[in-house]
């Protein structure tokens, strides 16, 4: 849910790395940063730098009055199935469209670091 208007978004050459356990699913220094309000910062990155194959379309859709509409996808790792574990805005309110189609990964649920 979103819970607030004021959002920024900024490139990021960081280098941001996605894992579950040992897995690697993500690693790219082409993320957007996103800080929403009191929200956790959010990572998008373009899915040229996700593991797509371990991901599987959800049939979840959420709506955010500030992003628009998010789909999300399922992750398997090593057998395991992660449900909702990554999400996308393909066509996101203008004010946010330097997210438009970047794949964003829940912080709470995976081991997100953020480099130098």
């Amino acid at each position: 849910m979103c819970v607030s208007s004021q959002i920024e978004i900024e490139a990021t050459k960081r280098r941001v790395t996605v894992r579950i356990g040992n897995t690697t699913i993500a690693e790219s220094t082409r993320a957007q940063r996103m800080t929403e309000g009191d929200l956790p910062v959010r990572h998008y990155l373009p899915s040229e730098d996700v593991m797509m194959e371990m991901l599987e379309p959800s049939e979840t859709i959420t709506h955010c009055p500030y992003k628009g509409d998010a789909r999300y996808w399922n992750v398997t790792v090593e057998g395991s199935e992660f449900k909702d574990m990554v999400w996308s805005y393909s066509t996101p309110l203008e004010e946010v469209s330097a997210i438009a189609g970047l794949l964003c990964f829940y912080d709470e649920r995976v081991s997100l670091e953020v480099g130098e």
